[in-house]
């Protein structure tokens, strides 16, 4: 039988126990979430808009299914190479295989090999560096400060869509900006832009001051989190771990105990990552952990799926989707299989 919703109906007849049943839970959770008129906050680690993330991540965010992003600053700066230098990308299907001269070889190509494909130097970097670099100096002779994704918002709403190469409906940094979505980007400095920028501050052609810090992407996050957490709450969907996710996770126990105020808790988490638990990683720390770092509560929903986020957060993503597009027949199909268990 032909339905709407495919994709949510493959998960909830498929996946059973393990990490499937840990996906369906985490989707379900997720919808009902949604449903009760509550919001989702995305941190991305990895190289997920390398990874073309953006082909369900910038509709879900259209369709407002994500209410805010903390990204490292190359899932930023790579969404937008997705869109201007699209066809310059390179695949190494065989990567696995390749001695050190062939990856010698793909760097004197110009290219930057990222697992099974590949950032070209020159279509990417270079061409951008080229519309970011007045915009750095124009704000320096207008004393204007703003936070890293401020930057790529208006030059990603500013080029010419004649030198798009990607489909602009799957860019998700083209999505969130035309949203003004809450977006943080801790450490960005550790970024290819990140770099380029410190080489402009070290030949005094800019002044670092023009980008806001940490710290105040911090002080920032406290207001847009408190907005975020109103009625039924906001939840965090984390891809991998490192600062992407730890940054604004943090924001809850800050609040309460740095600013000694009231804050809502989060209202749902689910991680998707294929770290071990070992050695003090955070990247791998089951979230109970994190109810001792008041991050959670022992009452919030709860899931970590030991997975592949390139394989599994496109199937909920798209899952999503379509609840949010049919969501009659969604509740039929979701409990049409319940009912057969």
């Amino acid at each position: 039988m032909k339905t709407d919703t495919p994709i949510l109906e493959f998960i909830f007849r498929n996946y059973k126990n393990f990490n499937a049943r840990a996906t369906r839970e985490a989707l379900l959770a997720y919808i009902r979430h949604m449903e009760s008129g509550g919001k989702m906050f995305w941190s991305l680690a990895g190289a997920m808009s390398s990874a073309q993330l953006g082909i369900t991540l910038a509709p879900a965010i259209r369709e407002g299914l994500i209410s805010g992003l903390s990204v490292t600053g190359a899932n930023l700066e790579e969404s937008l190479f997705r869109l201007v230098a699209h066809h310059g990308y390179k695949d190494f299907p065989d990567y696995r295989y390749f001695s050190k001269e062939d990856d010698t070889r793909v760097l004197e190509e110009r290219m930057r090999r990222v697992t099974d494909t590949s950032i070209p130097e020159d279509e990417a970097f270079r061409a951008v560096e080229e519309i970011v670099v007045p915009m750095w100096k124009r704000a320096e002779q207008n004393q204007e400060r703003r936070f890293w994704h401020e930057y790529f918002y208006e030059l990603v709403q500013t080029i010419s869509p004649k030198i798009f190469q990607g489909d602009p409906e799957q860019c998700w940094l083209l999505a969130a900006a035309e949203k003004n979505l809450p977006l943080v980007v801790p450490g960005y400095e550790d970024s290819t832009f990140g770099n380029i920028f410190a080489s402009y501050v070290a030949a005094k052609e800019c002044d670092a001051s023009i980008v806001k810090s940490g710290i105040e992407y911090m002080v920032w996050f406290y207001d847009r989190y408190r907005s975020l957490s109103e009625g039924a709450g906001v939840g965090f969907f984390q891809i991998g771990g490192g600062i992407a996710g730890d940054f604004p996770i943090c924001v809850v126990p800050s609040i309460k105990h740095d600013l000694g105020e009231d804050v809502r808790p989060w209202a749902y988490f689910c991680q998707i990552s294929d770290s071990t638990t070992s050695y003090g990683s955070y990247s791998g720390a089951t979230p109970n952990e994190k109810i001792t770092w008041d991050k959670l509560t022992k009452d919030t929903p709860m899931f970590i799926i030991e997975s592949d986020a390139t394989i599994v957060a496109p199937l909920i993503l798209e899952a999503l989707l379509e609840h949010r597009r049919s969501p009659d027949g969604a509740r039929k199909t979701m409990e049409r299989l319940a009912a057969a268990g």
